[in-house]
């Protein structure tokens, strides 16, 4: 393929040398592009300084006609929020310790050849990307992108305790290790919300999600009904009450969203049940949270400090996304 100047085109990665195969991405890349009549495709490392976001923005400005990713979480959705609205196609090479997005979209998780050859043979679809505008104490604000979710509260406080070297022997998982730690002390907190512009609600709460996709690994259904390319947000609120609240909220998760839902039995029985408060799905476009105090905020994963005001909206069709030749997309 030639661009209109004659030049071919050339496809540009973006990694994490410390999540990655350096050696097999980069040959893998080269020869796929020679295979198929690009030119040489270009690399850019991230760094402590830019999380991928520079990188991205500088492949761009070189003539990226694609533009792949390769490293953890944060670094898919520093690149995702570089690229997003660009109309530059984005091939995401699961990597890392989590692949959160990479599993909401069903990808090869162990196979990054697959994702390398779908930028030259494959398709592309347009997915949903969300935006978290954040206010600080001290009246500061900044906006940030996130491909999985935004979460306040506990959540972020979870991700916050988890032991860095525990991660990155047995992944994922470390998580729990990361409730564990985070659960004996955590408390309740004042919340003012508001969905779409509407009505204020004022509750108080554990944990605020912001979802653009709800699947976690294990086939754990976080937020059941988000969907990646539905332009909507969905929120979760979980209010844990009583000594056995937390128990709750696990069943609400693990046993109703990711067992009972999957079978019209199930669903049944989930229609008989009385009303379970611990967890309130909600849904609309935008979301508006006031806390009564500095609370820790997470996107994607990683840790973003404390906020006294958090909004988020979603960018229907605003990351352009790389697949496999027929992939399947009837589940996103």
């Amino acid at each position: 393929m030639s661009t209109q100047d004659g030049k071919k085109q050339h496809a540009a990665l973006v990694f994490n040398p410390i999540k990655v195969d350096e050696k097999r991405l980069r040959t893998a890349l080269k020869t796929a592009s020679k295979r198929h009549g690009w030119a040489a495709p270009k690399f850019y490392e991230t760094t402590v300084e830019d999380a991928g976001q520079d990188a991205t923005r500088a492949a761009i400005d070189d003539g990226a006609a694609a533009v792949l990713v390769a490293g953890g979480d944060g670094t898919v959705r520093a690149v995702s929020e570089a690229i997003a609205g660009t109309e530059v196609p984005l091939s995401i090479v699961p990597s890392g310790t989590g692949n959160l997005f990479a599993r909401n979209l069903d990808l090869p998780l162990g196979d990054p050849e697959k994702m390398i050859d779908a930028v030259f043979a494959g398709m592309t679809f347009p997915v949903d990307i969300g935006w978290a505008h954040l206010t600080r104490e001290d009246e500061s604000t900044s906006e940030h992108a996130f491909v999985v979710l935004a979460g306040m509260g506990l959540d972020a406080a979870m991700i916050a305790n988890t032991n860095s070297n525990l991660k990155k022997q047995v992944g994922w998982v470390a998580y729990v290790d990361g409730a564990a730690r985070s659960l004996p002390g955590a408390k309740p907190f004042r919340t003012v919300y508001q969905i779409d512009d509407r009505r204020l609600h004022s509750v108080k709460v554990q944990s605020m999600l912001f979802a653009n996709c709800g699947a976690l690994p294990a086939g754990i259904a976080l937020v059941p009904d988000a969907s990646i390319d539905d332009g909507t947000l969905d929120v979760a609120v979980i209010q844990p009450t009583g000594p056995f609240g937390w128990l709750g909220v696990w069943r609400r998760i693990w046993w109703d969203n990711s067992v009972l839902r999957r079978t019209r039995a199930g669903r049944r029985v989930l229609e008989r049940r009385g009303r379970d408060t611990s967890i309130r799905y909600l849904r609309g476009t935008s979301a508006e949270a006031a806390m009564s105090e500095p609370t820790s905020i997470e996107l994607d994963g990683d840790e973003f400090g404390e906020a006294v005001r958090i909004r988020c909206r979603i960018d229907q069709g605003g990351l352009l996304l790389v697949l496999p030749e027929g992939h399947d997309t009837s589940r996103f």
